[in-house]
Order: C-alpha cells, then sequence, then structure tokens
C-alpha cells in the first residue's frame, strides 16, 4: 500500500490534497514561532522583567530559526524527506513542552530557541511541494502551500490571544505541543517517501550553500529583498503588542491577539503573486510590493494613535511582505532543482537574520523612542530594498 502510494505520487506529481495537507501543516508549524508575540507584555510582567527584555524573546526564537535554516534545512537535498519532517515535528512538540513549563525567563529563552530550531520543518515542506510540482504550475502550488503558511503566523496571534485570556498564558503551549504530535502522524501517512537527490557527505552540502550565495546573482538579489521586508514585519509586531496595551489602546490579550486577523489579505496575496510570477510579472509585482510596505509603516508612523491608520497600515503592510516572499522564493526554485532545500537555507537564514534584526531594532527603539522610533526603523528598511530594486535587470 505505502509503495503504490508513493509511486503514484512520483509519477503523477503533486495532487490537490496533498498541497492542502502541507498547506495545513506549514501553517500549524509555523504558527509556534509566533505564539509569543502578543503575549510580550504579559511575559514580561510573570517573569518579571522590562519590556525590551521580553521583546527579545522574538529576537531568540528567529535566531534559532535561522540556525536551523543553516543546519537543519540543508538535510532534504540528503535525506529522505517524510522522515526527517516527521522526526523534526515531534522535536517540536517536546520544545513546545519545554516552554510550556518554564518557570523563568532564561528557560523560556531556551525554550523558545528550540522552538525556532526545529519549527524550520516548513522551510522543508515548501520546496518539497516546489519538487513535486509540475514546471508551468510551481509559482501557484508554491503560493498556495505560502497561503497556509501565512495563515499559520496570522491565526497563531489570535489564537494566543484568545487562549491566554481565557486559561492564562501556558495554556497555548500545551495545546500547540499535542497538535504538533497529531500532525507528526498524519504526515507519515499522506508525504510520499522522497529520498534526498544530493550524493555529497554533510559538510560538503553546507558548504555549496555558501557556493550558491557566490554563484547565483537571483538569489542574492531576492535576499536583499527579503531581509529588508521581513526586518519592517517583525519590527511591526514585536513593538505592536506594546503600543496597543498603553494607552490610549489599553487593549486585552485577545484584543491585541486579534490583530493579527488583519493580515488575511496578506494570505490571499500568496496566490495572486504566485500567478504573477508564472505569466512573467516578476520584477514589477515585486517593486509594488515593497513601496506598499514602506507606504504602510510610513502611516502607521504618522498616525500611531489612529485605530483606522494602524487597522489600514497591517493590511497593506502584510500585502506587500506576502507578495514579496512568494515572488521571491519563487524565483530562486527556478535556478537549481537539485539543490532547492538548500536554496531555501541561503535564502531563508537570511531572511530571518533580518527578521531578528528588525525585532531587536524594534525593541531598543521602542525603549528610546516610543512608536516614533519603530516608525523609523519599519520604513527605512523597505526604503532601501525599493532602492535597490530600482537597479534590478536581472
Amino acid at each position: 500500500m505505502r509503495q503504490s502510494r508513493d509511486t503514484v505520487a512520483a509519477t503523477a506529481g503533486i495532487s490537490p490534497a496533498l498541497v492542502l495537507t502541507m498547506a495545513v501543516a506549514t501553517g500549524m508549524t509555523v504558527a509556534n514561532i509566533y505564539y509569543a508575540q502578543p503575549l510580550l507584555d504579559t511575559l514580561a510582567k510573570a517573569f518579571g522583567v522590562p519590556v525590551h527584555t521580553a521583546g527579545l524573546i522574538v529576537t531568540v526564537t528567529q535566531l534559532g530559526y535561522a540556525a536551523g535554516l543553516m543546519f537543519l534545512v540543508p538535510l532534504g537535498d540528503l535525506l529522505e524527506r517524510r522522515r526527517l519532517v516527521v522526526t523534526v515535528t515531534v522535536l517540536t512538540s517536546g520544545a513546545l513542552v519545554f516552554a510550556a513549563m518554564a518557570p523563568d525567563i532564561g528557560l523560556f529563552f531556551a525554550a523558545s530557541l528550540a522552538i525556532g530550531v526545529t519549527s524550520v520543518v516548513v522551510q522543508i515542506l515548501v520546496p518539497f511541494a516546489a519538487h513535486l510540482a509540475a514546471d508551468h504550475a510551481r509559482g501557484r502550488v508554491v503560493g498556495r502551500v505560502m497561503s497556509g503558511l501565512l495563515l499559520g503566523i496570522l491565526l497563531a496571534r489570535t489564537v494566543s490571544g484568545l487562549m491566554a485570556d481565557a486559561f492564562g498564558w501556558r495554556s497555548i503551549f500545551w495545546l500547540a505541543a499535542g497538535v504538533m504530535l497529531i500532525q507528526a502522524l498524519v504526515l507519515a501517512r499522506v508525504l510520499p517517501a522522497d529520498p534526498g537527490k544530493a550524493r555529497v557527505p554533510y559538510p560538503e552540502l553546507l558548504r555549496s550553500v555558501l557556493h550558491l550565495l557566490r554563484d547565483e546573482p537571483v538569489l542574492r538579489r531576492r535576499i536583499v529583498y527579503g531581509v529588508c521586508v521581513f526586518a519592517s514585519f517583525s519590527a511591526l509586531w514585536t513593538a505592536l503588542p506594546f503600543l496597543l496595551a498603553s494607552p490610549p489602546y489599553g487593549y486585552s490579550l485577545a484584543d491585541i491577539g486579534a490583530f493579527g486577523l488583519l493580515g488575511v489579505a496578506g494570505a490571499m496575496a500568496a496566490s495572486v503573486a504566485g500567478h504573477l510570477h508564472d505569466r512573467g510579472h516578476a520584477r514589477i509585482a515585486t517593486g509594488g510590493a515593497l513601496a506598499l510596505v514602506m507606504l504602510a509603516f510610513a502611516l502607521m508612523g504618522v498616525f500611531p494613535h489612529a485605530l483606522a491608520a494602524l487597522v489600514v497600515g497591517i493590511v497593506v503592510l502584510d500585502l506587500g511582505v506576502q507578495g514579496t516572499q512568494i515572488l521571491n522564493q519563487s524565483a530562486i526554485y527556478q535556478l537549481r532543482p537539485e539543490a532547492r532545500s538548500r536554496l531555501t537555507t541561503a535564502y531563508m537564514t537570511c531572511y530571518f537574520a533580518g527578521g531578528a534584526a528588525g525585532s531587536a531594532g524594534a525593541a531598543y527603539a521602542y525603549s528610546l523612542a516610543g512608536w516614533t522610533g519603530v516608525a523609523a526603523v519599519g520604513t527605512a528598511a523597505p526604503l532601501l530594498a525599493l532602492l535597490y530594486w530600482l537597479s534590478d535587470r536581472i
């Protein structure tokens, strides 16, 4: 039975049902690294630390994610992907249990690091889906899987806020740990077997990531775009809970978490961006997405106490960030089919390092200059990317 299903998957490509399953799995997994974001003010009080220290939870998680991208994701080109995905998903469950039981900020930092490292399974699933897809539909398939991932990011904040309000902040981490165990069982049954194609030792596999960075100008350019927009995105979601918890808003955890729902438009943009890439409009679409990110943060910086401006800014920013991300990934997955996991490592390691810098910069800027400082960080990053885009002839 297993061999028959694997053979069909290998010859017929990826089915709509498998695309949906992978989209749900990426969404549930990536949510793990965002559950803490709407809880930062609460965690600061629970552990008795300043808000800028609590803000570093996001940075630590993203640095863990970057480490996982660097050292775990390349294994997708070397090992059997189904087994790798299931194993790492089980480890994610263990890290979430550690977070739920953490008695102090130091151990919560350690748990956050482990959650970040193991949640990179999403970056094994995305190139896996791209690998299974037909060439003419790769952008659409990546867009659909990424739609699930983006919805996971958005809904994570809402679910986390609701759970924390109803059952305390630890409850969301216990729930997520159980979800990851169930997901591991499902993926073990439905994913096709797909042994890695690389035939080199692991150290050489890691070195080849640097060779890709050296040899692929499209990859380097797309990294710059990704780093800048994700720095802006992380700056927003790191500092926004502090803004919304203070006057004139004074919102509850559930209210703050509900702001994540505003990014649903960004998830919808994923499929649109994939279509634009497949139709040859990637360059102009990228410029438009970068401009949206810059304009959105500028709007929120000018009107920080106008709820309508925040709402519009969050929607527009998510449209720009997620559109840029889909265009970037669709472009790099065209480069070297045999090295898609390593291309993902090169791109996403830099991407999340940019996010870590954005969240750390936002926490520090907020402690120095409040929301005005955060807005300066969030506007400058996409502006730099847009200026670089003007030189794009690729």
